[in-house]
């Protein structure tokens, strides 16, 4: 059987699409049929050569999608045949499988655990959460790394309680789910920074109750002045380490805690003032929202279906697979929030 998939063959070119001969499944692997696939900041570092060294190119590139299962391989039980199915980087339960290694015109292509921008994918099991009647494609789509990791951030990583103010640096695809997860977690005032006004604007809609414009005031002043001296949390997401400084800074004293989400580019430093520390703030990483995936996508799902969670400001552009590279250069460019690769779509 063959597919078609967006290659990276060399960092700094447009992804090449190529036919692929899709090889036979080892136990713990699961042949999927994409449906839909998102576009994370992490796929535009790794498309310009900003991750350091690639080793495996050729290879195939996506970590979130939605799909429907065509085939499994022996050990597989977590998914049968018909089912359609969350795709995520992030591990849940069941067979932990290397990546695959396709075949382009007597070639080797390089595949991960997951990879989604294809039409079809072999892909492990424990990458894969069943996906309820009810959910929409597309918003599965984004439950495999934008919800989970925006969301998980704030329920699992910092866990504010109610009346608690947070303050979101990007208004990206997971910085606005991180805005939507402190709204509903009760926060208040939930903040959210950005250089752009058409972010900001989404970020109202994800529920924040305020917006600074870093490109035209200082948000560190901004937010100490609002906050009387800092907000309780900071989430930072823009993958700029001047940023995470500024999330840092922008957290109370004693107390205060900000949590680093964005991916900076390969040799970047985070420099700060050890002082920042000693005044009791905190820290923190996160390993995509710290989530579990066969406990904390059903709740995102719940909180979907039930209204609680609005994801139509993420949906704002659905691209084919024809045009993968113009939906990477148009996330480079802050012009989407995450775009959305329809397979049907060609």
């Amino acid at each position: 059987m063959k597919t078609v998939a967006a290659v990276l063959n060399e960092t700094g070119k447009p992804l090449v699409l190529a036919e692929l001969e899709i090889p036979a499944l080892r136990p713990g692997q699961v042949l999927v049929e994409i449906v839909y696939s998102g576009v994370c900041h992490t796929q535009v570092l790794e498309c310009r050569g900003r991750r350091g060294e690639d080793r495996w190119m050729p290879h195939c590139l996506g970590h979130e999608g939605s799909g429907v299962v065509l085939e499994t391989s022996p050990g597989v039980t977590k998914v049968k045949t018909g089912d359609r199915a969350i795709l995520s980087w992030i591990k849940g339960s069941g067979c932990d499988v290397l990546g695959t290694v396709y075949q382009w015109n007597g070639r080797n292509v390089n595949a991960g655990g997951i990879t989604t921008f294809s039409r079809h994918a072999v892909i492990a099991e424990n990458r894969l959460t069943p996906l309820r009647d009810g959910v929409s494609m597309e918003d599965a789509a984004l439950m495999g790394c934008a919800v989970p990791t925006g969301l998980g951030v704030v329920f699992n990583t910092l866990a504010p309680r109610p009346g608690q103010a947070v303050a979101v640096f990007g208004a990206g695809g997971i910085g606005l789910c991180a805005i939507g997860a402190a709204a509903i977690s009760g926060c208040t005032p939930v903040i959210a920074v950005d250089i752009l006004p058409e972010k900001l604007e989404l970020a109202r809609r994800m529920g924040a109750t305020m917006c600074i414009d870093a490109s035209r005031t200082n948000p560190v002043q901004e937010i100490a002045a609002t906050c009387g001296g800092g907000v309780d949390y900071a989430v930072e997401a823009s993958g700029r380490p001047d940023v995470m400084l500024q999330a840092l800074q922008a957290v109370r004293s004693q107390g205060g805690v900000a949590a680093i989400v964005g991916n900076a580019r390969y040799g970047e430093r985070l420099e700060l003032d050890p002082a920042q520390l000693n005044q009791g703030k905190q820290l923190r990483g996160t390993w995509g929202g710290d989530n579990i995936p066969d406990r904390d996508f059903p709740r995102y799902v719940n909180l979907l279906q039930s209204g609680r969670l609005n994801l139509d400001p993420l949906r704002s552009t659905v691209y084919g697979l024809s045009q993968i590279n113009q939906a990477i250069d148009d996330l480079e460019a802050g012009k989407v929030a995450r775009p959305l690769i329809d397979m049907s779509k060609d």
